[in-house]
């Protein structure tokens, strides 16, 4: 998004960049995390045309440095998970709402690292590989995904298995990014508003990621393995109104399933 090249209003200039103080080093591909690269040549979201980048001016800072810095920060103060590919994702957002707000955007820096070390402390088990089949881990909530997608609409999930369609291949992004690759930033910040607000957060999850499925059904039931492939991995656009509406109906068992 170009917000993020532009330049911030607070910018911290009294200090090196970031990419000035810290060495680089090569990592071998055989030492690349398997697991998740493969999940996201599975489940790549869709990606526009990059902008022109933005030229700065001397003394003027862009708002991804700003978050470049949180992030080795959180990564600096918890070593034994460090930085994840993704987690830029959710930052986006947290520090997004707080730097267009005339109220917080002076402190959103320290703001948005707080927020996102609480955030994190919630869903941290979901980017640590060892935990993926524990209750709380990536692996465990896709499962759970199926499981109540089955109990809630048993006749396309069995569509999906039947063709192959695997949870891997588009729930992994979902879940471990909070669906903030599926939708346009407006309605990620509103459904974040409604998972956030709750305090079954995971079982939330897979109840609004269950909600999308059901909610392309007709589709689904109608389309082969590439079309439904390709409609699971690039959600289409939607009332995501209706799909948080669909979401608390599953949670509260008030969703009769067919």
């Amino acid at each position: 998004m170009c917000f993020f090249q532009r330049a911030t209003a607070h910018p911290h200039c009294n200090n090196p960049r970031l990419s000035s103080r810290v060495t680089y080093t090569p990592l071998h591909s055989d030492t690349a995390n398997a697991r998740f690269c493969q999940s996201v040549k599975r489940s790549r979201p869709r990606r526009a045309p990059s902008p022109p980048p933005v030229v700065l001016a001397p003394g003027e800072e862009a708002h991804w440095e700003v978050l470049e810095r949180v992030l080795f920060v959180y990564a600096k103060l918890n070593p034994g998970q460090g930085y994840v590919q993704g987690m830029n994702e959710i930052i986006g957002p947290i520090y997004y709402v707080l730097a267009t707000s005339p109220e917080h955007a002076e402190h959103a820096e320290a703001d948005c690292f707080w927020l996102f070390t609480a955030l994190m402390a919630e869903v941290r088990d979901l980017f640590i590989r060892t935990l993926d089949d524990s209750e709380s881990g990536i692996g465990r909530l896709m499962g759970r995904l199926m499981d109540t997608l089955a109990v809630h609409d048993r006749v396309t999930a069995g569509k999906l298995n039947q063709q192959g369609i695997r949870e891997q291949y588009f729930a992994f992004r979902w879940l471990s990014l909070l669906f903030s690759q599926e939708f346009a930033l407006p309605d990620v910040i509103r459904v974040w508003d409604s998972v956030l607000s709750r305090t079954d957060t995971h079982a939330f999850l897979v109840h609004f990621a269950t909600a999308m499925i059901i909610m392309q059904r007709d589709t689904i039931l109608s389309g082969d393995f590439a079309a439904n492939m390709k409609l699971l991995q690039n959600y289409p656009p939607c009332d995501v109104l209706q799909i948080l509406n669909k979401a608390v109906h599953l949670s509260t068992g008030a969703d009769g399933g067919w």
